[in-house]
C-alpha cells in the first residue's frame, strides 16, 4: 500500500473484493475417476491424484491489498488438510440462467455451486492432453488473457448459484471481513452480489447494512411500507410479514423516488452501485415528474427544509411525502407561498398524494403606497374540480384574513384528508363548498378565527374521528342547503355552538362528542334540517340543542346532560322529532317548548334535573327580545305546542312537565314518575290534551291545574302522589275524563278557590284520604265516575263551594258517600250511594243542597249504631276520620267550639254539666281523643293523642 493510503477507503475495499472474487477461481480439477472429499475419521491418508492448477489472469493493472501473505496462508491450510476417496457418482447437468453445463459434479461435502471457469479449464486440460484419459499426466495450461478482471469476477457471481468448494480460497475468510467490504457498498452492488452463493446472499441481506443504506438515502427512523401507489405506512421492523428484511424491501418498494434534499446532493449522485435522482428544489422535481408517463409511478422525497414556493398545481397521479429522521419530521418539512395558494390540486390529480409535511400560506403585508391594493383570497391547499388527492399527516395553516386555509370547491372535488392539522388560521379551518365532497379522517381542527369548518351550498363531506375545538367562532357551521356526514368527532370548547346549522342545511352528526360550548352545543335556525344521532352533548354554557325559526331537525338516542342551562330549546316556531334521547342533569329544563314550536318528542328519558322536566311555554301580550349566537329574537303572542309521548320523566327537582302560558301541547302515553314536586303542572292558561300517562310518586300531586288553565285529561293513571292526585285552584279549569286516580296519601282530585273543572267517567279509588274534595268557592261538574274505597268521604264538599254531581257512583267508603259542610251547597242528581261506612249522605246544620232522583242504600251507618250503644264516636273514627253527627261543648269545662264532644260522652263524662249544642258537622270527639282535661269514661283503651288530622289543605306549586 502506497504510504497515506487509508486502508479503509472505498476505492482499497472494493478493489479487495475484486482480488478476493478472482482468487476464488482457482481450483483443482482431478483427472482420476474418483473425486476426493474430506476425511470423517482418522485413516491413513492415500497418496493425492495429480492435479492441474488453474488461474484465472489478473491485469497488471489492478493491485491488491495483502495478496502475498494470504495466498501463503491458503496454501499452508491447504496442505494441512485429510481427504478420502469416494466413488464418483454420474454426471449432472445444471442450468441456471444460461450458464454453461457442467462437466464435474461437486461432491456433497463440498457444498459449492457450479463454476464455469473450472469446468472451462478442465476443457482446456483434456484438450491439451489429446485424449479423454482422465488418469494422463498433462502439462500445464497457457493463461488466457481478459480485458477486465472486474467484469470477469461479476459475470462468475451471476453464474453462481450455490457456495464454492470448500477448498476455494474465498471460504476460508471470515464473514467479518464480508461485512466490513459490504458496508462501503450501495445497494446494486449488494443485490449484485447476493446472487453469487447462499453465504453472500446470507451476508448481503443483513439488517444493519439495509438500514444504514435506507436511512442514509431515505432518512426515516422506521421502514415505510408502499405497497402500491399512495399508501405509505410505517410499520416497525417486527410488523412486516413474510418479509426477512424490511429495509430492502422498503428500499425495493421506494425505489422508484425522486429526493428533493437540501446540501446533500452527495449522497445520491456519482455513486456506480446508486440509481437514485436527486433535485435540488421542489418545482425541478415535479416538472420532471410530470414529464414522465402516467404509468411510472411519480414519487417526490420532500426532506427536512423549507421550501419556498410561489405556487404549484397538481394536475397528475404526482406522489409528495416528506423525509426526515426526527419522530416529528413533518414539522421540519415546510412548504411555503406568500404570492397565491401554495398547493392546488386540479383535474387529473386522482391519483395524487400529499403526505408527512407542513403547508403554508403567509400573508404578506399590505402596501400602503401601492394603488389599488387589495387582500387576495388564498389558501394553503385549494382541492378544485373532480381532483381526488389523497392527503394524510399535513399541517395546514394560513394567515389570509380573506380565504380558507383548505378550500374544497365544485363538483368532483373528492379530497381524502387524514391525520392533518389544520390550526391557528386567521380564517375559516376547512371550507366546503358546491357540491364538492370528500373524507376527512383523524384530523386536528383548532384555534380558528372564524368556524373550524364550513360546509355549504349542497357540499357533502364525511368527516370522522375528528377534533374539533377552541375556536373563536362555531366549531362546524353548515348553511345554504350545506349537508355532510360527521362521525366520532369531538367537537369542544368553541367560543358559539359546537355546531350550527342554518338556511335548509341538513347534515348528520352520529356519535360525535360535543361538549363546552362557550354559549351551546347545536344550534339550528332559519329552517336549518339536520339529523343528530347517538351523540354526547353535554357541559355546554347554555342549552344543549337549540331549535328556532321554522327549523325542523331530527335529534335521536343522544345522551344530553349536564348544561349549564336547559338540555334541549325549541323555539320560535321550531319543529323537529327529538327521539330516545337520555336528558338528564341539566341545570333547566330537560325540554323546553316555547313561542308557537311544534315539535315531537318520543321516548326519551328526562331525569334527575335540577328544573323541570320538560318547559312548555309561551309568551302572551308581552314582548320579549332575546340575543342568542348574535342573532336578536322576539316572541310575541305565540304559543308553544308539541306532542310529547311515550317518554320517560322522572326524578327533576321541579314538575316533571310544565305547560304555561298559552300553550297547547299534546302529552301521551308518557311515564312521569319519582318528581320532587308536580308531575304535570298547568298554569297561566295552560292547556293541551293529557292522555294515557301513567303518572305516580311525586312529592307533590301528580297533576296540579291553575290560574285559567284548561287542559284536557283523558285515560291516565295517576297515583302514589304524597300531596293527592289531582289539584285544581286558583280558577283552574280542565276536563279530566276516564283517569284512575287511585292510592293517594291524600284526596284523589282537590278543587279549590273558584275553580271549576269537568270530571267525568273517572275511577277514584284506594285513596288515604277522600275521593273529591271540593273547597274554597270551588265548583266544577262531577259526571258518571266510579268512587270507592276512600279512607275519607267519597265526595266532600266545605266552605261555600258549589258543584253539580250527576250520575256518580261512590260506594265502599271508610267515612260518608257524600259530606257537604261549612256553608257549602251542591247539586246531585241521579247519584247511586251505597255501601259506605258512615252512611250515605251527610248533610251539615243549615246545609240544603238541591238533590234529584239519587239512590242512597245499603249504607252501613256506623256513627247511628254506635250512638245506640253508647259508645264515643271516637272509637269509630280515631284522629284521622270525622263522622258527622250532633256536637256539643261543655261551658263547665271550659270547653270551646272548637273541642267538639258527642253525644254519648255529654250524657256519660259530661253529666250534669252545663253543655251547649254546637251544630250537625264533621268533628271527631274531643273526649274520647284525649284532648280535654276531664278523663273519658267511655274509653277503655289507650286513647290516641296523636295531633288532629283534618283533610289539609295541598300543598301550591308556586314555581315558575
Amino acid at each position: 500500500m502506497a504510504d497515506g493510503e487509508d486502508d479503509s477507503s472505498p476505492s482499497l475495499s472494493t478493489n479487495l473484493l475484486r482480488q478476493t472474487l478472482i482468487r476464488g477461481k482457482k481450483r483443482k480439477i482431478t483427472l482420476h475417476s474418483m473425486v476426493l472429499r474430506r476425511r470423517n475419521s482418522g485413516q491413513a491418508d492415500p497418496a493425492e491424484p495429480p492435479t492441474v492448477q488453474t488461474s484465472t489472469p489478473v491485469s497488471s493493472s489492478l493491485s491488491y491489498f495483502h495478496s502475498v501473505p494470504i495466498q501463503t496462508d491458503i496454501a499452508d491450510m491447504a496442505a494441512r488438510k485429510r481427504y478420502e476417496l469416494r466413488r464418483r457418482r454420474s454426471l449432472q447437468h445444471i442450468e441456471e440462467d444460461g450458464c454453461a453445463t457442467s462437466s464435474m459434479t461437486p461432491t456433497a461435502d463440498e457444498k459449492d455451486v457450479y463454476d464455469p471457469l473450472a469446468a472451462q479449464s478442465a476443457a482446456v486440460v483434456n484438450s491439451c492432453s489429446g485424449s479423454g484419459d482422465p488418469d494422463r499426466s498433462v502439462g500445464p495450461l497457457h493463461k488466457r488473457l481478459r480485458d477486465d478482471p472486474l467484469t470477469e469476477a461479476q459475470s462468475s457471481l451471476d453464474l453462481s448459484s450455490e457456495r464454492y468448494s470448500s477448498n476455494s480460497s474465498i471460504d476460508v475468510l471470515p464473514d467479518e471481513i464480508f461485512m466490513k467490504i459490504y458496508s462501503y457498498l450501495y445497494e446494486r452492488d449488494l443485490l449484485t452480489c447476493s446472487a453469487v452463493s447462499r453465504r453472500f446472499y446470507r451476508m448481503s441481506n443483513d439488517l444493519n447494512l439495509w438500514k444504514v443504506l435506507y436511512q442514509g438515502a431515505f432518512e426515516y427512523r422506521i421502514p415505510l411500507y408502499h405497497p402500491e401507489p399512495r399508501k405509505f405506512e410505517f410499520r416497525e421492523v417486527g410488523r412486516w410479514r413474510d418479509v426477512v428484511n424490511p429495509w430492502k424491501e422498503s428500499f425495493r418498494q421506494l425505489r422508484r423516488g425522486v429526493h428533493v434534499r437540501l446540501g446533500f446532493a452527495h449522497i445520491y449522485e456519482g455513486h456506480s452501485g446508486r440509481n437514485i435522482l436527486h433535485f435540488k428544489n421542489l418545482t425541478d422535481a415535479i416538472e420532471h415528474c410530470e414529464q414522465l408517463p402516467n404509468e411510472i409511478e411519480k414519487l417526490i422525497f420532500l426532506h427536512e427544509g423549507m421550501y419556498t414556493s410561489t405556487q404549484f398545481v397538481v394536475d397528475t397521479p404526482l406522489q409528495i411525502i416528506g423525509a426526515g429522521s426526527s419522530r416529528s419530521f413533518q414539522d421540519s418539512v415546510i412548504i411555503d407561498s406568500n404570492n397565491g395558494t401554495t398547493v392546488t390540486f386540479v383535474e387529473g390529480s386522482e391519483y395524487a398524494y400529499l403526505g408527512f409535511c407542513t403547508v403554508r400560506y403567509i400573508e404578506p403585508p399590505l402596501d400602503p403606497m401601492r394603488v389599488g391594493n387589495t387582500q387576495h383570497l388564498c389558501s394553503a391547499l385549494v382541492v378544485n374540480a373532480y381532483a381526488s388527492p389523497l392527503i394524510e399527516h399535513c399541517s395546514f395553516s394560513s394567515t389570509c384574513s380573506g380565504g380558507a386555509t383548505v378550500c374544497v370547491k365544485h363538483e368532483g372535488a373528492n379530497p381524502y384528508i387524514k391525520n392533518c392539522s389544520i390550526c391557528g388560521s386567521d380564517n375559516v379551518g376547512i371550507y366546503i363548498t358546491d357540491n364538492a365532497t370528500g373524507t376527512y379522517e383523524d384530523c386536528e381542527i383548532a384555534r380558528n378565527t372564524l368556524a373550524g369548518v364550513w360546509v355549504k351550498n349542497k357540499a357533502n363531506p364525511y368527516f370522522r374521528r375528528c377534533h374539533i375545538h377552541d375556536g373563536r367562532d362555531v366549531g362546524v357551521f353548515t348553511f345554504e342547503h350545506g349537508m355532510g356526514y360527521f362521525e366520532k368527532c369531538d367537537i369542544h370548547s368553541n367560543r358559539i355552538s359546537g355546531i350550527e346549522v342554518k338556511n335548509q342545511a341538513n347534515p348528520t352528526v352520529v356519535r360525535c362528542d360535543i361538549h363546552h360550548g362557550q354559549t351551546g352545543g347545536i344550534y339550528i335556525h332559519e329552517k336549518g334540517r339536520g339529523q343528530f344521532i347517538e351523540n354526547r352533548i353535554f357541559s355546554n354554557q347554555f342549552a344543549g340543542i337549540w331549535i328556532t325559526s321554522q327549523s325542523d331537525p331530527t335529534v335521536r338516542k343522544n345522551e344530553i346532560f349536564s348544561g349549564q342551562q336547559g338540555g334541549v330549546y325549541v323555539f320560535g316556531e321550531g319543529r323537529g322529532l327529538i327521539e330516545q334521547n337520555n336528558i338528564y342533569q341539566n341545570n333547566l329544563a330537560g325540554i323546553q317548548i316555547r313561542t308557537g314550536s311544534d315539535p315531537i318528542v318520543r321516548l326519551n328519558k328526562i331525569h334527575s334535573g335540577y328544573h323541570g322536566g320538560i318547559y312548555v311555554v309561551a309568551f302572551l301580550n308581552h314582548r320579549f327580545d332575546f340575543e342568542v349566537f348574535g342573532v336578536a329574537f322576539v316572541y310575541l303572542h305565540e304559543k308553544g305546542r308539541g306532542l310529547i309521548e311515550e317518554n320517560e320523566v322522572y326524578g327533576n327537582a321541579l314538575a316533571g312537565i310544565w305547560v304555561t302560558t298559552g300553550s297547547c301541547p299534546i302529552l301521551r302515553k308518557n311515564r312521569i314518575h319519582s318528581g320532587k314536586q308536580v308531575g304535570v303542572y298547568f298554569y297561566d292558561n295552560g292547556h293541551g290534551l293529557l292522555e294515557e300517562n301513567d303518572i305516580f310518586n311525586h312529592l307533590y300531586s301528580g297533576v296540579q291545574i291553575r290560574t285559567g288553565s284548561n287542559p284536557k285529561i283523558t285515560r291516565n293513571k295517576i297515583w302514589g302522589g304524597q300531596n293527592g292526585g289531582v289539584l285544581v285552584y286558583n280558577c283552574g279549569k280542565g276536563v279530566l275524563e276516564d283517569n284512575e286516580i287511585f292510592d293517594n296519601a291524600m284526596a284523589g282530585v282537590w278543587i279549590k278557590t273558584e275553580s271549576n273543572p269537568v270530571l267525568r267517567r273517572n275511577k277514584i279509588y284506594d285513596g288515604r284520604d277522600g275521593g273529591i274534595c271540593i273547597f274554597n268557592k270551588g265548583r266544577g261538574l262531577l259526571e258518571d265516575n266510579e268512587i270507592y274505597r276512600n279512607a275519607q268521604a267519597g265526595v266532600l264538599i266545605s266552605t261555600d263551594s258549589n258543584p253539580i254531581l250527576r250520575r256518580n257512583r261512590i260506594y265502599k267508603g271508610r267515612a260518608a258517600g257524600i259530606e257537604i259542610t261549612n256553608g257549602a251547597t251542591a247539586t246531585l242528581e241521579g247519584n247511586h250511594l251505597f255501601q259506605n261506612e258512615f252512611g250515605g249522605l251527610c248533610l251539615a246544620s243549615d246545609v240544603r243542597p238541591i238533590m234529584r232522583d239519587n239512590l242512597i242504600y245499603d249504607n252501613h251507618n256506623a256513627v247511628d249504631r254506635t250512638i245506640a250503644k253508647g259508645h264515643c264516636l271516637f272509637k269509630i273514627s280515631s284522629c284521622t276520620s270525622f263522622p258527622m253527627h250532633d256536637f256539643y261543648r261543655c261551658i263547665s269545662c271550659n270547653t270551646t267550639d272548637r273541642n267538639a264532644i258527642c253525644v254519648n260522652c255529654i250524657k256519660s263524662c259530661h253529666k250534669g254539666h252545663n253543655v251547649e249544642f254546637v251544630r250537625h258537622d264533621r268533628f271527631f270527639c274531643d273526649c274520647g281523643a284525649g284532648s280535654l282535661d276531664r278523663q273519658c269514661t267511655l274509653q277503655s283503651e289507650t286513647r290516641d293523642n296523636d295531633t288532629v288530622y283534618d283533610s289539609a289543605t295541598p300543598t301550591e306549586s308556586e314555581t315558575t
